[in-house]
């Protein structure tokens, strides 16, 4: 027995009522002007899986070999669609370096003798000579092209308590000067309100 959505039970169908089911699911679509069948999800599921059933039962039984060939070919035509995309997605990303080397590439930021330079907001300035600055990093992924925003914190060595709670500051890196202080204030570039 089957279960509704209010927790009654109800009898499976008749054999007078099961051929009006089958047939249900092939009834002629509705005339252009008029509105299609609204239909519940329930009873849109129930009606695909009797429609499958019927397609199913008309089919003759497959060997294991029939079935076999059958799983083989399936996927032959999914990996050729994967190659037909992975060629189209290579070709994509050739034509976006050839168009990205016309233009000239900035210097590296970070090498041998030259420190990294971030720009961040000041989150926090209660420790002494030492600010907390949040980093905010936006960049687009690299196979979805989705612009992905994340942030880091990090510690600044502030000599002169010259940077406040939401200040936008550069920091540098430099020697380690604390656990967890890896870089200094260069300068304020905006003061808060």
């Amino acid at each position: 027995m089957a279960e509704t959505e209010n927790n009654e039970t109800e009898e499976t169908p008749t054999e007078a009522e099961a051929p009006a089911e089958e047939a249900a699911p092939e009834a002629p679509a509705a005339p252009r002007g008029a509105p299609a069948e609204v239909l519940a999800p329930k009873e849109r599921r129930r009606r695909a899986r009797a429609a499958k059933a019927a397609r199913t039962k008309a089919r003759k039984p497959l060997s294991a070999e029939e079935r076999h060939a059958e799983r083989v070919g399936e996927r032959q035509r999914k990996a050729k669609a994967r190659r037909v995309e992975r060629t189209r997605s290579r070709e994509k990303a050739r034509a976006a370096r050839a168009g990205g080397e016309t233009q000239t590439t900035p210097p590296r930021e970070h090498g041998p003798g030259r420190q990294k330079t971030r720009q961040g907001v000041v989150v926090s300035d209660k420790a002494d000579k030492t600010i907390t600055v949040k980093i905010d990093i936006v960049r687009r992924h690299r196979r979805y092209e989705k612009i992905v925003r994340t942030s880091s914190t990090l510690h600044a060595h502030d000599e002169s308590n010259d940077a406040h709670i939401g200040d936008t500051v550069i920091v540098r890196e430099s020697r380690p000067m604390s656990r967890l202080k890896r870089w200094r204030l260069i300068e304020v570039v905006e003061r808060a309100e």
